[in-house]
């Protein structure tokens, strides 16, 4: 039963903008120019560069509040354990670029250094990620194919094909760096907002069957090139199954006991998560096990196991990029730099409100493109993060960067130390823990029977994305998914679902008229929203739906009585029509009809003026000299303006023409809810005249409901509940 706190009673005079405006004083702010933002930026006092360094170096915003005895050896337990699962990631992602496993570990040290002095966030891992691997692969392998001359590209003379590869890779992360400073440095994070959800879901599912396919062959143990360009999937897939009969069984036979192991071990790991007191590393200890086994049975000479091979030991001199391999990727480091900045940025973003602190997305990307062309000049390829690995260094109680740091020390000791001894790793082991690693992103596919019965347009773009990444290349898919999704967006804006609104009996909520029963409609009024900002592309949209709306066109019923009024006077003129005490009365035969060519167009749309007329013309009821015209049901039309953000100028004068179509034909036409920013750009455009007037205009819908009944009181269905200056409102609350 409801109680009388589940009520309230409003009482207030009712008011339209005018009366508004004339009660309440409004207070104009000066707004800031362009010059004044200028001079701001300009400006320069000891809290902008307090700011400005703190922005810059945000290592000095946490290292201040550092607390060593708490934090010190979470930092350190959680920067060993991601340090064991980047070293591994960084040689099996390696392969993912086509470039000797030890590279990887470079992408595990050099990125990580510069992202602790200039990162926002506290907890992301960076380094190598398989969507960014791969994507370096495909530049790396087109330009330097596994069969076959390299490009024509100066400075590969002399030089190994993997040196060349490296030289690629390091000149592509460079020139991606560059992208991503670029924009951060231009204040330009909010790119990440284009990417939607769903469009990174089907782009990642569909990098996850790239990297799927392109570790077969290490898996099966087969010698297949790296292909790269549109439908290079189904290639690679083509000569994979024309030497399926030539597969290495060892490779294989080990790929699944390890893949087999960690699935399950990671099972165990997610189910006693609150018990273990870190993830039990079952990729480390099955790499030390397969590392053992291949150096004790010697794999690579008994059973021609493809093994990683010489280690690169210690790290090399810093090389200048190549300014023709930049020329040559260019199109494939811009979705690089994207995805890599957008990637990071959304794991960042979950851990910064789980743990409450703030990231800035252009510090991001300052930070990631410093890191990349650091990297770059010590031959690492593009850095990211990895979800997996991340999460590793938060679960396992990481506080700050310094486990990050930690992490980037493991691979330092590595590749300086104890390199060698990973040099019998079988590379079917590496593509076996790429693979298994990929559940996560391959069981997003399962999104999309809940997409498809939740959101059409949003399953749309994540099959197009999709799809297209996997049969057109991940650069390509990445291009055609952003303008599938942006197709979406105009889907949605250009053709809204209107929809003509009642009131719910008793209240004063406005709801669409076909869900509810219990609604009140009265007689010639009609109440018109649409849910969606109004420009070029949709207002047309907007006065056919609106047109279909009140069932007739207000275009058409003003020529009709224009022309209806020409024939009336030539009838009178002719005394085919006499005005008696008892009416009007036909007395001869009425002129015939008169074509559109008979007068002109423009005279058609003017205001009906029937002034000189002895008689008022009432054209919803019966003509004389069987003059016909289209009756008007209704005497008043409400926009509700609630949803339509902003206007453009195509918009405001298809607007005002509509509104003065309808005003010709005696309906009187109210606009409510319209957003200030709209009003006051409707007056500095002069948008009102003598037909459009800002009388129109109200600040809620009730209150121009209420003002439509006091005027016309005949078609009210409830006068009980209006009074003559007053709104008493009573509305029962949706039940807490």
């Amino acid at each position: 039963m409801d109680t009388p706190d589940q009520y309230y009673v409003v009482a207030r005079p009712l008011y339209s903008e005018d009366s508004f405006k004339e009660t309440y004083e409004k207070i104009y702010r000066q707004r800031k120019t362009l010059l004044d933002h200028v001079k701001e930026y300009f400006t320069c006092d000891s809290k902008r560069v307090k700011n400005a360094a703190l922005s810059l170096l945000p290592i000095i915003g946490w290292m201040r509040i550092y607390r060593v005895k708490e934090w010190l050896l979470n930092d350190v337990v959680s920067g060993v354990s991601t340090g064991l699962v980047a070293v591994l990631q960084g040689l099996a992602f390696s392969l993912l670029a086509s470039l000797p496993p030890s590279y990887g570990l470079y992408t595990a040290f050099f990125p990580v250094i510069m992202y602790f002095f200039l990162g926002t966030s506290r907890h992301i891992s960076v380094g190598s990620f398989p969507v960014l691997s791969l994507m370096v692969g495909q530049v790396v392998t087109r330009l330097v194919p596994d069969t076959g001359p390299p490009a024509n590209i100066t400075g590969f003379e002399g030089l190994s094909r993997d040196e060349q590869r490296v030289i690629v890779a390091s000149s592509v992360t460079f020139l991606t760096g560059l992208f991503q400073l670029g924009l951060g440095l231009l204040q330009a994070g909010f790119i990440v907002l284009y990417l939607s959800d769903t469009l990174v879901s089907g782009f990642t599912t569909a990098a996850a069957v790239h990297i799927l396919v392109s570790q077969l062959k290490f898996v099966l143990g087969l010698i297949v090139p790296g292909l790269s360009g549109p439908l290079s999937i189904i290639y690679t897939l083509e000569k994979i199954f024309s030497q399926i009969t030539s597969t290495n069984i060892c490779d294989l036979v080990m790929s699944i006991v390890i893949m087999l192991a960690v699935f399950v071990v990671k099972i165990v790991n997610d189910k006693y998560k609150s018990k273990l007191p870190v993830p039990i590393p079952i990729e480390v200890i099955m790499t030390i096990i397969a590392c053992s086994v291949s150096y004790g049975f010697n794999f690579k000479e008994r059973f021609s196991v493809d093994v990683v091979g010489q280690m690169v030991k210690g790290y090399e001199s810093p090389i200048p990029p190549n300014v023709e391999v930049m020329e040559y990727s260019l199109v494939e480091a811009i979705p690089m730099a994207i995805v890599g900045f957008a990637v990071a940025f959304s794991v960042a973003k979950v851990y910064a409100v789980k743990h409450d602190y703030v990231i800035d997305g252009n510090q991001e990307l300052v930070a990631f493109g410093a890191s990349n062309i650091f990297g770059a000049s010590f031959r690492s390829f593009v850095a990211s993060t990895a979800l997996s690995r991340s999460a590793v260094q938060e679960s396992t109680g990481g506080k700050t960067q310094i486990a990050g740091l930690l992490s980037a020390m493991m691979a330092m000791i590595v590749t300086v130390a104890i390199g060698f001894l990973l040099e019998p790793l079988p590379k079917s082991v590496l593509g076996a823990l790429v693979i298994v690693n990929l559940k996560g992103m391959l069981l997003q596919v399962t999104e999309v029977p809940y997409l498809w019965s939740r959101d059409r347009p949003d399953c749309v773009v994540w099959l197009g994305t999709c799809v297209a990444s996997i049969l057109l290349g991940l650069d390509l898919g990445l291009a055609v998914g952003l303008g599938i999704e942006l197709l979406t967006v105009v889907f949605r804006t250009q053709f809204p679902r209107c929809s003509v609104l009642a009131n719910i009996s008793g209240t004063d909520l406005y709801r669409d008229r076909k869900d509810y029963i219990y609604i009140s409609e009265p007689k010639g009024v009609m109440i018109f929203r649409i849910p969606s900002p109004l420009f070029f592309a949709n207002i047309e949209f907007f006065r056919k739906k609106l047109t279909e709306a009140v069932g007739f066109s207000p275009l058409r019923v003003l020529r009709k009585r224009n022309k209806a009024l020409r024939k009336i006077r030539k009838m009178l003129k002719k005394e085919a029509l006499q005005v008696t005490k008892r009416g009007v009365r036909t007395t001869g035969s009425s002129p015939t009809e008169e074509s559109d060519s008979d007068c002109k167009m423009e005279d058609l749309d003017l205001p009906s003026d029937s002034c000189d007329l002895p008689v008022q013309v009432n054209w919803n009821s019966q003509l004389p000299g069987n003059i016909c015209v289209p009756r008007v049901p209704i005497h008043s039309l409400i926009l509700d303006f609630a949803a339509v953000s902003f206007l453009d100028m195509s918009a405001m004068k298809g607007l005002k023409t509509a509104l003065k179509e309808f005003i010709r034909v005696d309906v009187e036409v109210y606009i409510v809810s319209c957003d200030v920013d709209i009003l006051d750009k409707l007056y500095s455009c002069k948008f009102f005249d003598d037909e459009v007037r800002t009388s129109m205009f109200f600040p809620t819908l009730h209150d121009a409901m209420t003002y439509v009944l006091r005027t016309h009181p005949q078609d009210t269905l409830q006068k009980d509940q209006l009074q003559e200056q007053h709104i008493k409102t009573k509305v029962t609350s949706t039940r807490l």
